[in-house]
């Protein structure tokens, strides 16, 4: 049982799993947080493990990246238990400790929003580069606050953007940078899936999603995602204007209790952006699912449009545009589906999450680049937090530009 950060002697064991006959370059990782569902999923098995299976991150000829993970958390049982089913030496309750040591360079956090902002601190002071799940902290402030630290500390500091790195926005986004729109116009998106309010089914979202007092709410929760994809792939968001909903007032919690659900569980937001681009994104737990994937994008542009999901895109070029003629009188002679070009896959698309951990690690040992830093989550926050403020003064509300000046 390893509850104290890694010895030299637990170092040894993990290096005996690193590939045999390569120049490896070890990155010391303390992952806190990763006995929840995203840490543990996402972003341990799938993203750290997964590279560690494939034999690290090449950088060169004989030369890779090796991640070296230490679990952190509050339970033992759950991280010893987490170790070993995982093939891993290290873990430990004590944080302070685990950033003491100074053989782990990196610090990710996937705690929960309303703690993360203290370890961060920690972690800054520790001088580890650091890499965190969103929203960075629960005020954008806080968040411009810890991204001044950073600059000042000379930390690299990356935020998690996973829906970047989806094959079906991927696409879109080659769809943009090639020009296929012509000029765009607007953009529609539809997110959600109908989450049982329990007892029957039990609930698939945790409960505190649904409480404003534990930070809840789907605008705090989905706007930090809105903000980066139409940021990335069309442009700066302007301005906002935003209508929340508390559908279902009453939810069961994980232990079959009931509870008020006092945070918006449906989210209906326009968004002005750069170019006179318009966006409408509903976001919601209270809608069943009548589209192909649980997310999806229609862009419509001059010259053609396309519907993007998770993974697939399609997409109808003016020239196959149908003519369409309103007669409610009459069956729609056109099979809108049929008009539809599927975008093909021209590459094998890796998990989102650890492409974008490949490309941090990169960023740590050989200094590549990766934009998507503090500032980048702090303007995420601000969106939600403006989304807010338009909901409740029901008005449009300007998007200022965030600066460390």
């Amino acid at each position: 049982m390893a509850t104290e950060p890694a010895s030299t002697s637990q170092n040894s064991a993990a290096d005996a799993q690193k590939p045999a006959g390569h120049d490896v370059r070890r990155v010391g990782i303390v992952m806190n947080g990763v006995t929840g569902r995203m840490g543990k999923n996402q972003h341990l098995i799938r993203s750290i493990v997964a590279i560690r299976k494939e034999g690290g991150i090449p950088t060169g000829p004989g030369s890779v990246i090796w991640p070296d993970p230490i679990l952190v958390g509050r339970s033992e049982q759950k991280l010893s238990a987490l170790a070993e089913e995982l093939g891993l030496e290290r873990w430990t309750t004590d944080l302070d400790a685990a950033l003491a040591n100074p053989e782990d360079e990196i610090y990710f956090d996937a705690q929960l929003t309303a703690v993360r902002e203290a370890a961060v601190r920690k972690a800054i002071d520790a001088g580890k580069s650091i890499y965190c799940e969103k929203p960075l902290t629960p005020t954008v402030d806080t968040a411009i606050e810890l991204a001044k630290l950073a600059k000042e500390r000379g930390i690299k500091a990356g935020i998690v953007q996973d829906k970047l790195f989806l094959p079906g926005l991927r696409k879109l986004k080659m769809l943009v940078d090639s020009g296929f729109f012509g000029e765009i116009l607007s953009v529609r998106g539809e997110f959600g899936y109908w989450v049982f309010p329990g007892p029957e089914p039990a609930p698939q979202r945790p409960s505190w999603n649904y409480r404003s007092d534990e930070g809840g709410g789907i605008i705090s929760d989905m706007f930090c995602h809105w903000d980066y994809v139409l940021t990335e792939i069309f442009g700066k968001v302007k301005a906002v204007s935003a209508l929340g909903a508390v559908h279902i007032t009453e939810r069961t919690r994980e232990n079959g209790d009931p509870y008020e659900a006092n945070a918006e569980d449906a989210a209906y937001g326009t968004f002005e952006l750069e170019g006179g681009i318009v966006a409408h994104l509903n976001s919601s737990w209270c809608v069943r699912v009548n589209r192909d994937e649980l997310v999806e994008f229609q862009v419509d542009g001059t010259k053609g449009s396309a519907v993007a999901g998770l993974r697939n895109c399609k997409i109808q070029p003016a020239a196959s545009t149908p003519k369409s003629v309103w007669n409610p009188d009459l069956p729609d002679p056109i099979d809108h589906r049929k008009q539809w070009i599927e975008v093909p896959d021209t590459e094998n698309y890796d998990n989102g999450f650890k492409v974008q951990w490949e490309l941090f690690l990169r960023h740590v040992v050989n200094d590549e680049p990766f934009p998507w830093d503090f500032v980048t989550g702090a303007r995420g926050i601000q969106l939600a937090e403006l989304g807010m403020k338009s909901w409740e003064e029901r008005r449009w509300i300007d998007v200022p530009e965030i600066t460390l000046d």
